[in-house]
C-alpha cells in the first residue's frame, strides 16, 4: 500500500529543495505530533549526506516511544528538473520494526508560476499489520503535508540559517 501526497508549496523548488534536504525541516514538519532525535554522535548534521545512514528515535507528543528508525537518503535528479529526496532506511525497533523496509520519496519541480509542484510517496509494507500501519501513516503524512504547506512561504534562499534547531 502507498500513501501519496501531490500539492503545490508557496516557495521555489530551489528553497523547497534546500528545505527537504535539512533534518531541522524534517523534526519541524514531524513536531509537534512526533518528536525525532538523533541517536548519533554529535546529532543531526546540517544536511542529509547522501547515502550515509543516519539513525534517530522517534516518540509520539514527544513521550511514547515510537522506536528507532535508519534513515539513508539519496538525491536523484529526473528529467523536466524533477529533484528526489529517496530514503531506503529502516524501522529498526518498537513500532517502527514492523516496517523493517522504508521506500519513502519526495520530489519537487517548478510549476508555471515559479512555485513548487510537491510530491510525496511512501510504500507501506508491513505484513499482516499493513492496513493498519498504513493507517497510521497516512494519518502522519496529512500532519507532515499541513506543516509543509505553513513552512513553505518562510523558506528563502539560503534556508539553512532560517530553521531553529530544537531538541
Amino acid at each position: 500500500m502507498f500513501v501519496f501526497l501531490r500539492f503545490t508549496l508557496d516557495t521555489t523548488p530551489d528553497a523547497a529543495w534546500d528545505a527537504l534536504t535539512s533534518p531541522a525541516v524534517f523534526r519541524q514538519v514531524s513536531a509537534p505530533l512526533v518528536r525525532v532525535r538523533s541517536r548519533e554522535k554529535g546529532g543531526f548534521p546540517e544536511r542529509w549526506i547522501d547515502g550515509t545512514p543516519h539513525e534517530v528515535s522517534l516518540r509520539l507528543l514527544g513521550i511514547f516511544p515510537l522506536g528507532h528508525q535508519r534513515i539513508q537518503v539519496s538525491f536523484a535528479e529526473r528529467p523536466g528538473g524533477v529533484r528526489m529526496i529517496i530514503d531506503k532506511g529502516a524501522g529498526l525497533t518498537g513500532f517502527l520494526r514492523v516496517m523493517p523496509r522504508w521506500d519513502h520519496r519526495m520530489a519537487v519541480s517548478a510549476t508555471d508560476d515559479g512555485r513548487t509542484l510537491y510530491r510525496d510517496r511512501l510504500a507501506v509494507r508491513a505484513g499482516l499489520l499493513t492496513p493498519l500501519v498504513w493507517l497510521s501513516m497516512w494519518a502522519f503524512w496529512q500532519v507532515r503535508a499541513s506543516r509543509l504547506k505553513r513552512l513553505a512561504s518562510t523558506w528563502a534562499e539560503p534556508h539553512t540559517s532560517q530553521v531553529p534547531h530544537t531538541d
